[in-house]
């Protein structure tokens, strides 16, 4: 009589062929059960446990094995190693989370959005930056931080310019974050707009023909000739970076989006003062603010400049013996004053005066 009970080595054959052979390259379902020396202690449902490494579990050197897996709890794992002698599997938790990593980085790029990344490390030609435990590349001229080793360590906004997950390999924009913002607040602003209206600026950049005034988004040019009403040989000596004014729009380019401001619209015209101040034939002792090639330009009323033709200035020079320069006071004759388009001939022969 045959007995219907299976003795323990022939119950285990029979177990064996049905049990699912695991190879290298399989993605799995595991339950943490512990951590050793060597990392995690993986259920994945083999004779033995598996181990993941912690090389293989952490996607940045700084993380800490037990913040990532969680012990009792259940991640995909990818099997990147057969069984050893002890019959254990070695999977990775990392290269499949890095696996969803790209496609994710994959669908971010699409939909052009704004992801945040630490900087890790300055290379040749820019920096690394770790993005959802990936690595990429963002080129200096990408960054908007002048010095890079300032930045090690820092979370900055990005945009990603291309991906190439076949090569692993992402390049990102920090600059492009802004420009794009920049481009929909320019929008803004400009709709909002006038000539002739006051607004608040910050100076955010000087350069030897004027300077830059931030008016909420929107760079202007405030002109040299439009900083003040006296003659002014460079901006630095009016403005700092960084002073907050107020200031008048007097141009606005909409197609080329530019604005021009003035300063010196914001303070009273000494044209209009000079009206009633300055006649025509009268002798009126002035002071010398700039020397030219073709003459002199001469202070007669505050900040009202007149030209005296160099033919005058050297017959002066001649007839007193001396050599005139900025600061000097020297007495002159008003022959045309025309305050409406802020001309004023000048002379220094003192005979033409009354006439």
């Amino acid at each position: 009589m045959l007995s219907n009970e299976l003795s323990d080595a022939e119950y285990a054959q029979l177990l064996s062929q049905y049990e699912y052979k695991f190879q290298k390259g399989d993605l799995v379902q595991g339950t943490v059960c512990g951590f050793d020396s060597e990392g995690a202690i993986v259920d994945i449902g083999a004779k033995t446990n598996a181990i993941c490494p912690e090389r293989e579990a952490k996607l940045n050197k700084e993380d800490n094995i037990e913040d990532i897996l969680k012990k009792d709890e259940a991640y995909e794992f990818l099997i990147i190693r057969e069984e050893d002698e002890d019959g254990r599997f070695t999977v990775s938790y990392k290269k499949v989370a890095s696996a969803y990593s790209w496609k994710q980085l994959e669908e971010i790029k699409e939909a052009d959005k704004v992801i945040e990344g630490t900087v890790v490390q300055s290379v040749k030609g820019g920096v690394l930056v770790e993005v959802m435990g990936v690595r990429g590349f963002v080129p200096s001229s990408h960054l908007r931080a002048k010095e890079v080793e300032n930045i090690i360590g820092q979370k900055i906004e990005l945009k990603i310019l291309s991906i190439d997950v076949s090569q692993n390999n992402f390049i990102l924009s920090n600059r492009k974050v802004y420009a794009d913002s920049i481009e929909d607040i320019k929008k803004d602003v400009f709709g909002q707009l006038e000539v002739g209206q006051v607004v608040k600026g910050e100076v955010v950049r000087i350069a030897d023909f004027g300077a830059f005034i931030d008016i909420g988004g929107v760079d202007g040019l405030l002109p040299l000739s439009q900083i003040s009403w006296k003659w002014v040989d460079h901006p630095n000596d009016i403005l700092k970076v960084g002073e907050k004014i107020n200031i008048e729009i007097i141009g606005i380019d909409f197609d080329k989006q530019r604005v021009s401001l003035s300063l010196k619209n914001l303070e009273p015209d000494p044209w209009i003062e000079a009206k009633g101040k300055i006649q025509e034939g009268a002798i009126v002792k002035g002071k010398i603010t700039r020397i030219k090639h073709f003459g002199a330009f001469v202070e007669v009323y505050p900040c009202v400049e007149a030209l005296l033709p160099q033919g005058e200035l050297l017959q002066y020079q001649n007839e007193h013996g001396v050599i005139l320069d900025v600061g000097d006071e020297i007495d002159t004759v008003i022959l045309k004053f025309n305050p409406d388009d802020k001309r004023i001939s000048l002379s220094t022969n003192l005979e033409d005066a009354g006439k």
